[in-house]
């Protein structure tokens, strides 16, 4: 697991709540900001995960 992984999910996960927190008051801007950021997150998830299969195509 490399950072990438790490902080996509840390990011997707942060923006899934702040959706929640804009679903729980009613903001749809907040909501819009939380989906965002969860979709940056799954791409940075994405890319560490293309970097952990690119590492292990080395190693063999």
């Amino acid at each position: 697991m490399n950072k990438d992984q790490v902080k996509g999910t840390a990011k997707a996960v942060a923006g899934k709540a702040q959706e929640q927190a804009g679903k729980l008051v009613g903001s749809t801007k907040l909501e819009v900001k939380g989906r965002h950021q969860q979709a940056d997150g799954h791409i940075q998830k994405t890319v560490g995960d293309a970097k952990e299969v690119l590492k292990d195509l080395r190693r063999n």
